[in-house]
């Protein structure tokens, strides 16, 4: 019998103009769908031309400049309709969505819907379910004790998975699905009994209790930073008053 993690998978990534997902905006982005491992890979592509400047920061990290994206990307509206349309197709086929730190690249998915559609990421997908595999969190459980970074480029190295130019929408998302699936190879024996909506309900659990952790840590190092519990997508902020 064939495991979940050897079976159809789809991966989202994003590059965007920062990491604040309230106020940032999506530049690139990539679904990369595999039918089983070892499989051809199926990659749609989109470039956005955001409406706002380009931080040198963010172009530093991903290589997308303002004069490259005002001349060859799209305006966001019926780009991130495409997205959402595209997510949720594989939503309704029932393949597991692998999504890297997933409460980023999908609230900031529903933050550009908002913004630009007036709707939400639930309002694409309707009553389709959303099984998100995230390597992150799975890692962050499964091998809860390991010390060192927990990136793509650190978790890609470990696993030994390939990741030829890292910071492409394509290139991560490909990386991400291909890390899910040697995460599920090495910890099988307490995944293969598992279905992928089980791991989905069991991310958001772990999840919570690794920002607890987190947010326990950066109090007792007297660090601000609040972390939020809420996976595979944040609430969306309540308005202001």
């Amino acid at each position: 019998m064939m495991h979940w993690f050897e079976g159809p998978l789809a991966a989202f990534d994003t590059e965007t103009t920062g990491v604040d997902v309230e106020e940032d905006r999506i530049v690139s982005a990539a679904l990369v769908v595999q039918d089983m491992a070892g499989g051809r890979l199926r990659v749609t592509r989109w470039l956005v031309n955001p409406g706002i400047p380009v931080p040198p920061g963010a172009t530093e990290i991903h290589g997308l400049t303002d004069d490259h994206l005002q001349r060859n990307g799209r305006w966001p509206a019926p780009v991130v309709e495409e997205i959402a349309r595209a997510l949720a197709e594989q939503c309704s086929m029932g393949r597991p969505l692998v999504v890297m730190n997933a409460p980023f690249d999908l609230t900031l998915l529903d933050r550009e819907l908002r913004r630009h559609r007036a709707s939400s990421l639930a309002g694409y997908l309707r009553n389709k379910p959303l099984c998100v595999l995230d390597p992150r969190v799975l890692d962050k459980h499964l091998d809860r004790y390991r010390k060192g970074r927990r990136t793509l480029t650190d978790l890609c190295e470990l696993y030994g998975v390939p990741l030829d130019g890292a910071h492409d929408a394509a290139a991560d998302a490909a990386a991400s699905l291909e890390l899910v699936r040697a995460v599920g190879r090495r910890f099988s024996a307490r995944l293969e009994r598992l279905s992928p909506a089980e791991v989905h309900t069991l991310q958001a659990v772990w999840h919570a209790a690794q920002a607890r952790g987190l947010q326990a840590w950066f109090e007792k190092n007297g660090a601000p930073e609040a972390v939020d519990p809420a996976w595979p997508l944040r609430p969306e902020l309540p308005a202001a008053a």
